[in-house]
């Protein structure tokens, strides 16, 4: 499989970071300088609690998890490329969502020169390429549909482009594995029950590699952009399959509280973590939000019911002694390390 880079219509910009072990000799990106109250709120948080962000290249972060160079933001080039230490020292940021690989797989050294960036409790959200989740190839920058994409649910180059590379370079640190669907079409969502059971049978054959670091092997998510497949007959597929859903705070999607009563998460072993991505302020596109939000040091506009809601699946499931990986887009409010902060009051708050 080729791995030049694609783009999608149906998620984030396609990122440009580039693992640390690939970075030319320079000066490191040095983390910002974090207030006691800050630190204070990230003891309160349980331990099995993981905040983070999508991707972490975003000069606009200055001041906030990076501190200026030679009075300057980093530029975004030596973010995507340096900056990931230096964002892993924040005491709020326990996880990461590797947004790069929904556009072109990693290899697993590039995957382990990630890994020795963070301290052992980080763990990163891996998101599987989209040539595994599109039903459609799409012609070059223009994202259109240029006819079917024959890996679409294909097991065995979801594991040799994804999965296994993935475990192999991230070990322990490797949080879940995210296969995010776009909304699949007219067609595909005719026969509802027909495509949740190709689903169920794509997660059926997924390999579920072990290693000392993951006993019960990778975590593996399914993403769904359809809220027809929010649905009894995928949830109880996933769980015969091995597989967990991935809760999606999103325009398209039901309200995250709805989402998790259909998939009934309490059935779904405690090995398994909860995996919750917080993509898009309600009402918003990706594109109306990145331009009205840019350059992402403020929150323009709060969602305090999406918060609220997220805060109370946390603790509910963190106190059942489940793993919790949230991951916050700039798109959600604006800035997405200020959303961390604030979703983090929430939840020790509500202690």
């Amino acid at each position: 499989m080729a791995r030049e880079r694609q783009r999608s219509l149906f998620d984030d910009d396609p990122l440009p970071e580039s693992p640390v072990a690939k970075a030319p000799r320079a000066e490191p990106v040095a983390p910002a300088l974090v207030a006691a109250d800050i630190h204070a709120l990230a003891s309160r948080l349980p331990a099995q609690v993981h905040l983070g962000t999508s991707s972490w290249s975003f000069p606009g972060w200055t001041g906030l998890v990076y501190a200026p160079r030679h009075g300057k933001p980093e530029s975004e080039q030596r973010l995507a490329r340096g900056g990931l230490a230096a964002y892993a020292q924040h005491p709020l940021f326990g996880s990461v969502s590797l947004d790069r690989t929904f556009y072109a797989p990693l290899l697993a050294d590039e995957y382990a020169a990630y890994a020795v960036a963070v301290p052992d409790d980080f763990r990163f959200v891996v998101k599987a390429p989209a040539a595994i989740t599109d039903p459609f190839k799409r012609a070059g920058n223009s994202g259109l549909v240029s006819g079917d994409n024959p890996t679409f649910l294909d097991a065995a180059t979801a594991q040799a482009v994804c999965v296994t590379p993935a475990v192999t370079g991230l070990g322990a640190k490797l949080g879940a594995i995210v296969f995010q669907f776009p909304p699949l079409g007219r067609v595909l969502l005719a026969d509802v029950p027909r495509i949740a059971a190709r689903l169920v049978a794509f997660v059926a054959a997924l390999p579920r590699p072990r290693t000392d670091g993951l006993p019960h092997g990778p975590a593996l998510a399914l993403e769904i952009r359809d809220p027809a497949l929010v649905c009894e007959a995928l949830a109880a597929g996933l769980l015969d399959g091995g597989a967990i859903p991935c809760l999606a705070a999103h325009a398209r999607m039901p309200p995250l509280e709805k989402q998790a009563e259909v998939w009934r998460l309490d059935r779904f072993p405690l090995s398994s973590p909860l995996v919750i991505r917080w993509n898009l302020h309600a009402g918003k596109d990706y594109e109306g939000a990145k331009q009205e939000y840019f350059p992402f040091d403020r929150l323009v506009e709060e969602d305090l019911e999406t918060r609220d809601s997220l805060a109370r699946l946390v603790r509910n499931q963190a106190r059942s002694g489940r793993t919790v990986l949230v991951t916050i887009n700039n798109k959600a409010e604006g800035s997405a390390p200020w959303s961390v902060r604030r979703l983090a009051e929430a939840i020790a708050g509500g202690n």
